[in-house]
């Protein structure tokens, strides 16, 4: 009976790509809509029969752009098997072709033709001049292009591939031919880059002087000097990851192992930095400690001391990346704490272990992925970290801020800031690799199918006292930084006039009426609407993405699943500069032209955040048994609705993770940003970060605030929707009735 249902679907499945095929060879416009990817206009205006909306088929049929004719056979090829059976070695041979061929031959027209022809001067040599052009793949492409991938992987699975599971395949397939074009072709183009000399010639000796260049490996600050950006990267890097981690274990524990009545107010505080612009917290801490800051001013008047620029550099940056990164080690932990099953915990102390020697032997242990992903995760964005450094680094260069002075400074220099951006990727993946020597290969399930409904223990006292104390001290810290944010966007000039008032707010956010009804009339109302929109889409498909390639690496074996991991984490350890301007060195061209549109933002978020959903995917789906997936598949279940109904409503913690990480970051994000924006699509961080180079510190601070507001009201928001993770624990602090 069960083969019968699963030869069913995967009939039903193979309909439907052949029909999405078909549907966008013969219904929708083939080439990119000029007016926007989400513009409907073009139904209207000529369509099917005009050049520029026609599909394919009618492109054909008017003799244009006959490089398409030959989709034809390879759509229609999957016709032939749906009478066949699946374990026909016809079915799976057709499937693999038709799909393969489909695809290659659709990627090799898109890049071998361009908008001015041939795209290489080979190809005019063996054909001659063209004589026509193509544009970016629009909704027709874009459709018969996943049609021929999940054809062919359809194919694979009915090879016996994963046990001919058609969903681990397809996902598989979808993952890396999604990471292949959006994180590694753009760097790819970026890095190649690094060997091409002033006259657009390629040279190795190139690479070598910009690679051993003083600036970047200089070992001077051992002799009073100034130290290359490598080593006050990693320096800097390795610290973030350090603080961040335990910090973020410090709140997790508070949250989940102690009776701190006010653990919703210390989550929220947690999560404050997150929804923050970077260079917000680095202004802050100005207002606190620069030259003319309150603290300052007060400690020099105090102690009659003169003041210093002891913010501007390392400790500046430190405490800034401490602030803005520890919530991403939080998000990362809380759930990996609550996870830790209170079965081995009892089973420790029912052995006269003690609460301290519980902790050390048994929890601790078993928080070691969390704590290796927390400072992964800390370290990479330290590394990649633009906003900080900018506002704060002084005399202290690390290697975003050298890129990115490097691409859009007087010396516009690509191959060196290609160079660096290879350095920094090695110093990453090295973390990376160190993570996975540490976890090595133990297993940390905690949560199995069987029955667990017991209760953590609290802290031991020897813990709980530095752990609150910590808490405590970091804070009141925060409560006062973001004190001064909401302080300075009332004051009318910072250190000249510090009288109060609404001008900021008024000036962004203020609104009318006309006799054409509600108008917007804030400077900043449209940049706001925007990232709203652009942050909206791009959350879920990061979730998305994020957690189904966790499920594949932590559920699936598959040949290749090491480079299958290091190109999911690939985007997270490129600085968004790079990322930025290899977007659009890769995509202003066919066959993927998005430059200037929304849709370059979106992707851009997607792929450069998710990596969080990865790695919180990661270090919760490990503590799952794989028995609870084994029996759901041996009770007739799929390998989708074992993912759908089993897997993922025990992940609801790395859900949420993904889900706000994903959505703040695309609110706050500033290094890809600049590069990325255009006329029409204006992000409310680069409105921001002009409004800070104009010195209108009091609008860019406004406007900061009330984006605070609006990401705690969604973080919430998104917190009650997703909802605790229910695995039948009590609670060591419920009410007794």
């Amino acid at each position: 009976m069960r083969k019968v249902s699963v030869e069913n679907t995967g009939l039903s499945v193979l309909i439907f790509w052949i029909a999405a095929g078909w549907a966008g060879f013969c219904l929708l416009p083939w080439y990119g809509i000029e007016d926007g990817f989400f513009s409907f206009a073009w139904l209207f205006d000529g369509y099917p029969l005009d050049e520029d909306y026609a599909p394919a088929a009618f492109l054909i049929a008017q003799s244009e752009k006959m490089w398409l004719a030959p989709l034809i056979a390879p759509l229609l090829a999957p016709l032939f098997v749906l009478r066949r059976r699946k374990s026909d070695p016809v079915y799976s041979a057709t499937l693999i072709l038709a799909g393969g061929l489909g695809f290659a031959w659709l990627i090799a027209q898109g890049f071998g033709i361009g908008i001015r022809g041939f795209s290489y001067e080979w190809l005019n040599a063996v054909f001659g001049e063209l004589g026509d052009r193509q544009f970016g793949m629009g909704y027709g492409a874009l459709l018969v292009a996943t049609a021929f991938l999940f054809l062919f992987t359809q194919g694979i699975a009915a090879r016996g591939a994963i046990n001919g599971d058609v969903f681990v395949v397809s996902a598989i397939g979808g993952v890396i031919i999604i990471v292949a074009t959006f994180v590694f072709f753009p760097i790819v183009r970026m890095l190649v880059a690094a060997f091409v000399t002033d006259g657009g010639h390629y040279s190795i000796a190139v690479f070598v002087s910009k690679f051993f260049d003083d600036r970047l490996w200089g070992l001077g600050c051992f002799w009073g000097a100034r130290c290359g950006a490598a080593w006050n990267s990693l320096f800097l890097a390795v610290l973030v990851g350090i603080i961040t981690t335990g910090l973020g274990l410090v709140f997790a524990l508070v949250v989940t192992r102690s009776g701190f009545r006010f653990k919703r107010g210390l989550r929220a505080l947690t999560v404050l930095p997150i929804i923050t612009p970077p260079f917000v917290i680095g202004l802050a801490l100005i207002l606190l400690f620069g030259l003319s800051g309150s603290v300052t001013v007060f400690v020099s008047e105090l102690f009659g001391m003169q003041p210093t620029r002891w913010l501007y550099g390392l400790p500046g940056i430190l405490i800034a990346q401490t602030l803005a990164f520890t919530p991403i080690a939080f998000l990362v932990l809380i759930g990996v704490v609550e996870g830790v099953s209170p079965s081995m915990e009892e089973a420790a102390q029912t052995l006269r272990a003690n609460r301290w020697q519980t902790f050390k032997t048994v929890s601790l242990p078993l928080m070691r992925p969390g704590l290796a992903n927390a400072f992964l995760l800390g370290f990479i964005e330290s590394m990649a970290d633009f906003g900080n450094p900018l506002v704060l680094g002084g005399n202290f260069d690390v290697l975003s801020t050298e890129i990115f002075f490097a691409i859009v400074g007087a010396q516009y220099d690509q191959s060196r800031a290609a160079v660096l951006a290879m350095v920094l990727l090695f110093f990453t993946l090295t973390a990376f690799y160190f993570q996975r020597v540490w976890l090595g290969k133990k297993n940390y399930t905690t949560v199995t199918g069987k029955g667990d409904a017991g209760v953590h223990p609290l802290m031991p006292r020897r813990l709980s006292f530095p752990v609150f104390a910590v808490a405590g001290i970091w804070g009141a810290f925060t409560i006062i930084v973001y004190g001064m944010i909401v302080y300075g966007s009332f004051v009318e000039l910072w250190g000249v006039r510090n009288t109060l008032t609404f001008k900021h707010y008024i000036t962004a956010f203020s609104v009318g009426w006309t006799e054409h009804g509600l108008h917007w009339s804030g400077a900043a109302w449209d940049s706001f609407f925007t990232t709203i929109q652009i942050a909206a889409a791009a959350a879920p498909l990061t979730a998305a993405v994020g957690l189904i390639t966790a499920y594949l690496l932590t559920r699936q074996t598959f040949a290749g699943k090491n480079a299958f991991e290091f190109g999911t984490m690939l985007s997270f350890a490129i600085p968004g500069t790079v990322i930025g301007v290899s977007y659009i060195l890769a995509f202003n061209v066919p066959p993927i032209e998005i430059t200037g549109t929304g849709i370059i933002l979106v992707v851009s978020f997607i792929f450069r955040n998710m990596p969080v959903g990865v790695r919180a995917g990661i270090a919760s789906m490990s503590q799952l048994d794989k028995s609870l997936d084994e029996s759901s598949l041996t009770l007739g279940a799929n390998s989708w609705q074992t993912f759908r109904k089993v897997i993922l409503p025990l992940l609801r913690p790395a859900i949420l993770a993904a889900l706000v990480f994903s959505f703040v970051r695309a609110m706050t994000a500033i290094s890809a940003v600049i590069f990325l924006v255009s006329a029409e699509y204006d992000m409310a961080t680069s409105y921001i970060i002009g409004r800070v180079e104009n010195n209108d510190y009091g609008l860019a601070i406004a406007y900061s605030t009330t984006l605070i507001f609006v990401m705690l009201s969604v973080v919430a928001l998104l917190q009650f929707i997703v909802g605790r993770t229910q695995i039948g624990r009590r609670t060591q602090f419920a009410t007794r009735t």
